[in-house]
């Protein structure tokens, strides 16, 4: 089996991502330094898949921690780079924080890959690189764009690393743009786990169904949209999750040496934020409690994909749809205490 280090493979799409990876025949080496995530995840793993699972808590920013680990996990053959701060609205405040944990733990990554000659390298990367698209739905041979956040800036910035280290080395890399993953694994045992007040739209909605948090509030109702939300491309993690694998499997396949190579991950489609809120009102039975409110530092009006690259090379498409996402992220919920 393939050892495959996983750099925050207890987060949320990290998490699910591990379990594809065992379901494929790979062997997931964890690291995380648990700033977003639980070490109880690592149990639930296990119970998933019935394998016992290796993990390190660890920042990517700390160079000799991570030389360490590569030091003591001999023959790792590749690697997944997930671990990154991703809250939109948090960047707008806290910048530097986002650069350095975002680049820094990006580049401390790359120059591990270089000193231990390890090729294969999977980055999570972000629809956000788009910015304000101007022609949807969005494809890859778009430019990146002047950017909405520090958070969205991060990954337009790692993404022009990997491209430099690629054209001077053997770095054989895929970079996937998520759209806006949603959902949990049908087993209900993973799914999103925010620490605190919830930054993505899901997990705020299923804590308000739950009477976890009182009312929800949908940030800008005057865009230019069919109701005046903002529209997004919500993919199961599921799905994200098999992506990776697919990436894998393309770069074992691939001959060449040094590329970075970009897919979007998305569904295709464009929902509004009511939308989302109105079909979870539907497949819940519930009335969420709900307000509309002033639009959020950083949001992007709408995009969505065109994932006809992703579904010809990597042989990947989304097979969820938003219901069954909604249905398993509620699910997921009613589990947690």
């Amino acid at each position: 089996m393939k050892k495959i280090l996983v750099t925050g493979g207890a987060g949320y799409i990290g998490s699910h991502t591990v379990v594809e990876l065992i379901n494929s025949g790979y062997q997931p080496i964890i690291i995380d330094n648990y700033s977003n995530s639980q070490p109880s995840v690592i149990k639930a793993l296990e119970k998933i898949t019935g394998k016992e699972i290796t993990s390190y808590e660890a920042d990517c920013t700390d160079f000799n921690n991570l030389k360490d680990i590569f030091n003591k996990e001999k023959n790792i053959s590749g690697v997944i780079h997930f671990a990154a701060y991703k809250a939109v609205g948090e960047s707008v405040q806290f910048p530097l924080k986002y650069y350095h944990n975002n680049v820094g733990g990006l580049v401390t990554m790359l120059r591990i890959l270089e000193e231990f000659e390890i090729d294969p390298f999977v980055f999570s990367s972000s629809c956000t690189v788009y910015g304000e698209p101007d022609i949807l739905p969005v494809n890859e041979s778009i430019p990146r764009s002047k950017v909405a956040s520090p958070y969205g800036n991060t990954k337009k910035i790692c993404e022009e690393i990997i491209e430099n280290q690629a054209s001077i080395s053997k770095l054989q890399a895929v970079t996937l743009r998520y759209f806006n993953p949603i959902g949990a694994h049908p087993s209900s045992i993973i799914g999103e786990l925010p620490l605190g007040v919830p930054n993505n739209l899901v997990p705020f909605i299923t804590q308000t169904a739950a009477g976890v948090r009182d009312i929800l509030t949908v940030f800008g109702n005057d865009y230019n949209t069919k109701d005046g939300t903002c529209i997004r491309d919500y993919i199961h993690v599921v799905d994200l999750a098999k992506a990776h694998v697919k990436s894998l499997e393309y770069i074992d396949n691939s001959k060449n040496k040094g590329f970075n190579e970009i897919f979007n991950i998305g569904t295709g489609n464009g929902n509004s934020v009511l939308e989302l809120v109105n079909t979870f009102q539907d497949i819940a039975s519930i009335n969420l409690n709900y307000q509309l409110g002033p639009r959020r530092p950083g949001d992007v009006e709408k995009i969505w994909s065109e994932v006809e690259k992703a579904n010809k090379i990597l042989g990947w498409k989304a097979d969820y749809s938003l219901k069954d996402a909604l249905t398993h992220a509620w699910e997921w919920q009613k589990t947690l205490k």
